[in-house]
């Protein structure tokens, strides 16, 4: 028995209580080491309850050794069950039956103590980990996320911040008054009208490019906003955005302009609402721009699809969300989710929008809801305006050929403004000082040369009449330009059977003008056409289409057959019909300032586009016509 027990030195000191129970004389040492390890196992407190419960306790203190076995069975059986010790060889019996109880009890308390110290060493790691987790949540939430290395990468972003290499141009040149805005006055007047109102208006602005179009509505709304009579306070927002940036998902998922819903699938770092299911509605530019102006840069690019959803917002001024995980009976959704859902996002705003596009290129529904301004190409003198305006901002000294020299080589203000830069550099290179900076005209002549620039007008007008050549006019979005028509006529080889040449790359409608000239050659002059080999040209091979050049390709055969000089400083626009009426034509504005532009003196145009001509255009006389006789009087010498 004492073998069993070897293992467990702290419990059992047998050869102390040995020596003890043999001074005493009074049980023998198996006896006494057995009521040893039941103290032991039980304990002190509950081998005196079960001593009181099997009425042990006489027995226990007995000087028979009986009765000291059976006192010893019923406190470690727990039983009353035994009244009497057997005699002889069963005695050694009951104490195997006591030795093996107390064996089973004593290996049960070793299991328990074993599995009790493992669980409360286990129970101090948790604790040690969540005390270290513990200072870590305070730790940040006294110092935030930051450390020794993040705290190094922002100090060297904030290094990079400090280091400015380069100012933009722009930004110092960018008029900061409605005055500044160069050769828009009209436009410009009538964009502050419609939008310094008790009731603003959408707009449209038509015009071509680096013409002031942003700026101008940048500094219309700045203009409202300091008038009481308007609905714009000083909070107003004016929301800057390009259209051909613009992307949406046509799932909803994504919408920088409208707005869209983030579904809990598709939110991201923060999923405090993902983790709950639910969506997270994310307003979009329509938004931010309530009480103020959204301007979209080249409107005529956005999406279809999208241009008819930002006119349902125009309609109802806010924006609807809408999302399949939505639950109005959630009480986890927050009041601003429930609001959103429920009553929409504000849109009140006014919308500007910008375009290179003719009217007819853009939605029509879109039109019908905005007004139409349209700003004018830049003249020479408004660019030469621009340049010197620009030096003086600059503070450096100018060539008087400068300005006169960009305003060769571009009609919009942003390019001017860069070539004058690029001079700028150039002539601070060569002189080594930034005070004091002459800008010389061969400055401005390099800079030309290495950007491979081309003269924007060449002048054709002349003062010398010329058989056969005629100017007409023509227009390609928002500019206008001259078109040079020549002919020569020659006698058919065989009378009656001569024959007809056009540019190849003529469209029909051209070449129909050109079979109508047949008619009205004869109704004129009273040749036969037929009688004559003609070939009409346009110099430079031009892809020109339209009825507009009719008029001038009948004044140039008719030149041509009966040789008679035509003048050069005039050009003439107009359809011609078979029985000799000038008919209206397009483009009219934009045709007038490409003849301007080219030097001519006069324009002829049909006297029902007179109507069409919004400004007195100084240095160019315009002449209205009805009939082709009234061109021929004032075309041919």
């Amino acid at each position: 028995m004492a073998a069993q027990f070897d293992q467990y030195p702290e419990i059992v000191d047998m050869a102390n209580i040995h020596e003890k129970l043999n001074e005493r004389g009074l049980v023998p040492k198996q006896i006494a080491t057995l009521y040893q390890i039941l103290d032991h196992v039980l304990g002190t407190e509950k081998v005196s309850q079960r001593v009181e419960k099997t009425g042990a306790g006489e027995l226990i203190h007995s000087e028979k050794i009986e009765d000291r076995i059976l006192a010893l069975h019923r406190v470690v059986f727990d039983s009353l069950e035994l009244k009497e010790v057997p005699k002889g060889e069963a005695v050694r019996n009951l104490l195997s039956s006591i030795e093996e109880k107390l064996a089973d009890m004593l290996a049960k308390k070793t299991v328990e103590y074993r599995i009790e110290q493992e669980t409360l060493e286990r129970i101090e790691q948790k604790q040690q980990q969540y005390m270290e987790e513990m200072k870590l949540q305070i730790l940040k939430s006294t110092t935030g996320p930051e450390n020794a290395y993040t705290f190094k990468k922002y100090a060297q972003l904030e290094k990079l911040e400090s280091k400015k290499l380069s100012k933009s141009a722009m930004e110092l040149f960018r008029p900061k008054k409605l005055e500044d805005v160069e050769g828009q006055d009209k436009a410009i007047k009538s964009l502050v009208s419609k939008i310094a109102s008790p009731f603003p208006q959408h707009i449209i602005i038509y015009g071509p490019p680096g013409v002031g179009k942003t700026t101008a509505a940048r500094l219309a709304l700045e203009h409202a906003k300091k008038m009481k009579h308007t609905p714009f306070d000083e909070e107003a927002k004016f929301i800057e955005v390009d259209g051909t940036t613009l992307r949406w998902d046509p799932r909803e998922s994504t919408n920088p302009l409208l707005g869209s819903v983030h579904d809990p699938i598709y939110q991201g770092s923060k999923k405090d609402l993902a983790e709950v299911g639910i969506p997270e509605p994310k307003p979009g530019l329509v938004t931010e721009a309530h009480g103020g102006v959204l301007f979209i840069d080249e409107i005529g690019e956005l999406d279809m699809t999208l241009q008819n959803k930002l006119l349902k917002v125009l309609e109802d001024k806010r924006v609807e969300f809408d999302s399949a995980y939505y639950d109005p009976d959630n009480p986890a959704v927050p009041l601003y989710v429930k609001k959103l859902f429920h009553d929409g996002a504000p849109a009140d705003f006014v919308l500007i929008g910008a375009t290179t596009r003719q009217p007819n290129e853009i939605n029509p529904a879109l039109r019908s809801r905005c007004a139409e301004v349209f700003f004018e190409p830049l003249s020479a003198q408004h660019i030469e305006d621009i340049v010197v305006r620009a030096a003086g901002r600059l503070q450096v000294k100018l060539d008087e050929e400068v300005p006169q020299i960009i305003s060769h080589y571009t009609i919009e203000g942003r390019k001017a403004i860069n070539l004058l830069s690029d001079g700028y550099s150039m002539a601070l290179y060569e002189q080594g000082k930034q005070s004091g900076v002459h800008i010389t005209k061969n400055h401005i002549l390099e800079v030309v040369q290495m950007s491979r620039l081309a003269p924007m007008a060449t002048h054709k007008a002349s003062e010398v009449p010329e058989i056969g050549k005629v100017f007409g006019l023509g227009v390609h979005g928002f500019l206008g330009s001259v078109l040079e028509l020549e002919c020569v006529t020659f006698d058919a080889i065989e009378k009656g059977r001569g024959s007809l040449r056009f540019n190849d790359m003529a469209g029909t409608m051209t070449k129909d003008s050109l079979f109508n000239a047949a008619s009205l050659v004869r109704k004129t002059t009273g040749e036969l056409l037929a009688d004559y080999d003609v070939h009409v040209n346009a110099i430079g091979g031009g892809n020109i289409d339209g009825p507009s050049a009719g008029a001038a390709i009948v004044t140039a055969i008719i030149s041509s057959i009966q040789n008679r000089p035509v003048r050069q400083d005039v050009a003439v626009t107009g359809e011609i019909s078979i029985r000799g009426k000038i008919k209206p034509v397009g483009g009219i504005n934009e045709k007038i300032y490409g003849a301007k532009q080219e030097g001519m003196k006069k324009v002829i145009l049909p006297i029902e586009n007179i109507k069409d001509v919004h400004q007195n255009w100084e240095g160019i006389e315009i002449i209205p016509v009805e009939t082709i006789e009234e061109v021929l009087e004032i075309m041919l010498v």
